[in-house]
């Protein structure tokens, strides 16, 4: 991978402190076992009530979570899996603005001891644009720059100094490069600067919703355009590096309804993610039926990325069995997640949350599985220290009580969980063996292993 020149870098850090991979996050066996007292099992370990959850990430060390709460942020000590309790939040985001304060906070980026809020995430009244917080006191976040913007923020992603906008207020729905130090936007790109044509595709189904941003990449979720990757080494000369998958452009600019058709399958890149080498992609897709009979939820695909000029599909995990896949009904297609330590953690609104076992990425073997349709609705899954965490969300079900769920890292030799349909459904967790800390070196062994043969 192209990395950042050594003075950029530099310049990032002195700005932020020192600066960790976001995706640097423990694994079982960093520290031998779960933490004392902790109990293990299929169940949640533990929960906290929090009003507006919504995104979720957790930091390099895994003792503390980081809530978009809708009004702010909250964040939320992990020290202690059983027992998650609030530390601070903050709220009336740029209430210093003429138009402020932010209405619709929904997502949130980690890069060290800095965290960047972006919003509103949809249409709305309030103030446009990013806030940076110093969270290196976690019971006291300090915000340290503001930048206003031009454009809603659906999602974000922050390396320290730049932070990576979905810009779609803005006819092209480009990404926007803002340098929160200088408060200048330094780049952009949109679909249209790799082919003008893409004008004439609907809006509707050409957003971008996701951006993630790892070292000298950025990875684009498009919607049905597909999924795309950047170079972004110079924010200011932003370049294409590949398209990972998406229908045609001439095929999307003859859909005579475009409306119906962003919100069924196929396409609907939602989300998108990498490994912390970058060398497994995924790419989960947002959808539900129409009506109750046609095709609902979407899964998440993953790819080898280890040439990211030559992208390649190795699997796709499948969402979990819904009684009614429309819109209305029992929503269980993929929405955030996080891969890691060859694991996927992944959230699925009503179909719960689960773990997959990556290391022969081909083959995803499912390990940890818990859903009660009736009571939650995830918005993300994320490791932590001991235990991964999840967001329950009101986003789309104003019956679930929001907030914040813990649930046990499961073994790395636990057994499968054959998907089966129900309400609540749980899974083994308890034992933490050696076999775990493979997990690391997963996709590395399975390509070396794949050139062999």
């Amino acid at each position: 991978m192209r990395r950042r020149t050594l003075l950029q870098s530099l310049a990032a850090a002195g700005a932020a402190g020192t600066v960790d991979s976001a995706a640097a996050h423990p694994l079982p066996t960093d520290d031998g076992s779960t933490p004392a007292n902790t109990p293990t099992g299929g169940e949640p370990l533990g929960s906290l009530a929090l009003s507006g959850a919504r995104e979720l990430v957790t930091s390099p060390d895994g003792h503390t979570a980081y809530v978009a709460t809708g009004d702010g942020i909250a964040v939320v000590d992990l020290v202690s899996p059983a027992a998650p309790r609030l530390l601070a939040e903050r709220t009336e985001l740029l209430a210093d603005s003429t138009d402020g304060p932010m209405r619709v906070v929904q997502d949130l980026a980690l890069a060290g001891d800095r965290l960047l809020v972006a919003g509103p995430a949809n249409p709305a009244e309030g103030a446009h644009g990013v806030v940076v917080f110093d969270v290196r006191d976690r019971e006291c976040p300090e915000r340290t720059a503001a930048v206003e913007l031009d454009t809603r923020i659906h999602n974000c992603d922050f390396d320290g100094r730049y932070a990576y906008v979905t810009a779609n207020s803005r006819g092209e729905n480009p990404l926007a490069v803002v340098d929160t130090e200088t408060g200048d936007e330094v780049g952009s790109w949109s679909l249209l600067d790799d082919d003008e044509r893409w004008a004439e595709v609907s809006p509707t189904l050409r957003p971008l919703h996701d951006v993630t941003v790892q070292g000298d990449d950025a990875y684009l979720a498009y919607w049905d355009a597909g999924t795309w990757i950047l170079d972004v080494s110079d924010p200011a000369d932003i370049s294409l590096v590949s398209r990972v998958r998406g229908r045609s452009r001439e095929t999307l600019a003859a859909i005579d309804d475009p409306g119906t058709e962003r919100t069924e399958p196929p396409g609907n890149d939602h989300f998108v993610t990498v490994d912390e080498g970058a060398e497994l992609l995924g790419v989960g897709g947002e959808s539900w039926a129409t009506v109750a009979d046609d095709d609902g939820p979407s899964g998440i695909e993953l790819f080898d990325i280890g040439d990211p000029r030559s992208p390649e599909s190795l699997a796709t995990i499948d969402p979990p069995p819904t009684s009614d896949p429309t819109r209305g009904g029992v929503l269980t297609t993929a929405h955030n997640f996080e891969l890691t330590g060859g694991r996927c953690y992944s959230a699925w609104y009503q179909g719960g949350v689960r773990v997959h076992d990556l290391r022969e990425p081909s083959e995803p073997r499912e390990i940890f599985r818990w859903r009660d349709s009736a009571t939650t609705s995830f918005w993300t899954a994320q490791r932590a220290d001991g235990c991964f965490v999840a967001a329950n969300t009101a986003a789309l079900d104003d019956t679930v009580s929001p907030g914040v769920y813990t649930f046990p890292d499961p073994a790395a030799d636990a057994p499968d969980r054959t998907p089966t349909d129900g309400g609540v459904l749980g899974a083994a967790g308890d034992g933490f063996g050696v076999a775990a800390a493979l997990a690391a070196v997963g996709l590395g062994a399975w390509r070396l292993g794949r050139r062999e043969q």
